[in-house]
């Protein structure tokens, strides 16, 4: 294929006496950053192409031509060899210019019947669709971090908290298994989103849509859009599906930090529950002793920048008139930082998960310790048929009383117990085993083991049925 060397020239440039000034050419210039549309901002292009051809806009010919030169571009762009030059604005000027010098006057062709605005838009859709369907497999593989980790340790008993405070006792499996109801629900949000993403939106031009007979359904077909854009005005001015994006992946994110907040907590010295791989720690510059828990103190910091980026392109679009206006540029930056980071973040909690060592004994010692069954003393009351209120402020009393003595409730006596209540018989002892207090919460959703096994099944077949 002949190569024409055209001096750069912006393709607005006809109404204008002046050049650009320099330091707004620079301002202005987005190819740094949404240069990783080239394979979609491609994709859109040669699907308009076949469509300019079915309107007879184009020749057969000609529609050849430019997808070979298209294609060309790819190469050289995949291949490191495309110089991304700032004077060109953005990745779709980048690629028309580059694809005129290869193909000729039939490159200024290329454009009829769109404008960047519909481009733009059908770009990120593009884009945004390949990025989710990839949150939703590092989600799943997070999961079955989580899930393999609950098989291995599905004996293992735990302390549960409120107010970061030893509460009940739980399986540890059953701790693990409600980040996996989170990230369940993470990626129902994502599933939903990816849906208002996948609209086709090119054929709305800069704003009225186009004078030239281009079968907008034909497009969508050849893109694999389900949906095809109902209205101009809106098409090239919505930014909705890339606030929902960010909307669901704050929600990842701070689930991930929650999880990565109890890995700090678990792996220090204070609770010692979990041993972190060396892998995904650092040392100090300072104290040769520490391993630091640097991935999942970092997870939790990024959930924060991710949270700015939904806040930065809500106020963006507060006050838009309708349609296109320029400030839409700023909506890919945080967009591509957010995704990145909640992708890198879930890839590394997976490995964090998978190798992370879980120290049974001292899990075991603090769910046994304390006062972790007092509620089923309480409990016992009532079934023996007193108030429920009446029997909190008797085990309430019980435990301050062997607080004052420096005791917990291990090694309690039965005639202890009923200088409380003369409800306590004999099988109250019963109700103070850790395997008891498990059993006892049967109910759907408990920490029974029967429960944990069970959801534990259902959810492993889902997992691989999504593979």
């Amino acid at each position: 294929m002949t190569v024409r060397k055209i001096v750069p020239k912006k393709p607005w440039a006809g109404r204008f006496k002046a050049g650009t000034d320099p330091r707004v050419e620079a301002f202005t210039s987005s190819v740094a950053i949404d240069r990783r549309l080239y394979r979609h901002d491609i994709a859109g292009s040669m699907a308009h192409c076949r469509a300019l051809q079915r309107a007879g806009v184009l020749s057969a010919k000609e529609t050849s031509k430019l997808i070979t030169g298209l294609q060309q571009v790819e190469a050289e762009i995949r291949g490191g060899r495309f110089k991304f030059r700032p004077e060109y604005e953005d990745i779709h000027m980048a690629i028309e210019a580059r694809l005129t010098e290869l193909v000729g006057e039939v490159g200024g062709k290329l454009h009829t019947g769109r404008s960047r605005n519909d481009q733009v838009v059908l770009d990120l859709r593009l884009y945004l669709r390949e990025a989710v369907v990839e949150l939703l497999g590092l989600l799943r593989q997070w999961e079955l971090s989580l899930v393999s980790l609950a098989r291995r340790e599905a004996g293992t008993v735990m302390p549960g908290y409120t107010h970061l405070q030893r509460a009940q006792p739980v399986l540890f499996a059953h701790h693990l298994l409600a980040y996996v109801e989170m990230a369940e629900r993470d990626k129902g949000r994502l599933r939903d989103a990816l849906r208002r993403i996948n609209v086709l939106p090119l054929g709305a031009g800069a704003l009225a849509g186009t004078n030239y007979p281009v079968d907008r359904e034909y497009t969508a077909r050849l893109l694999n859009f389900p949906m095809v854009s109902a209205n101009s005005l809106d098409t090239v001015s919505d930014r909705d599906f890339v606030v929902e994006t960010l909307s669901a992946l704050s929600l990842v994110m701070m689930h991930a930090s929650r999880f990565a907040e109890e890995l700090v907590l678990w792996s220090s010295q204070e609770f010692g529950f979990v041993d972190l791989p060396d892998s995904v720690c650092t040392g100090s510059s300072m104290m040769p002793q520490k391993k630091n828990p640097d991935v999942p103190e970092l997870i939790r910091g990024k959930t924060g920048r991710v949270y700015g980026h939904l806040m930065a392109v809500l106020t963006l679009l507060k006050g838009l008139p309708l349609s296109y206006n320029r400030d839409l540029q700023e909506d890919k930056e945080p967009l591509f930082d957010a995704i990145d980071t909640a992708s890198d973040s879930l890839e590394l909690l997976a490995v964090i998960v998978a190798e992370m060592t879980v120290r049974r004994e001292e899990l075991a010692r603090a769910a046994a310790s304390g006062f972790m069954l007092a509620t089923e003393l309480a409990d016992y009351l009532v079934l023996k048929g007193v108030a429920f209120r009446t029997a909190h402020a008797i085990v309430g009393r019980l435990v301050r009383a062997r607080l004052d003595q420096g005791e917990d409730l291990m090694g309690i006596t039965l005639e202890e117990l009923r200088t409380f209540s003369k409800a306590f018989e004999k099988d109250a002892l019963d109700m103070l085993t850790v395997e008891g207090a498990l059993e006892r919460k049967s109910q759907i959703g408990g920490t029974a083991r029967t429960r944990v096994v069970a959801r534990l099944k259902v959810l492993e077949r889902e997992l691989r049925a999504e593979a």
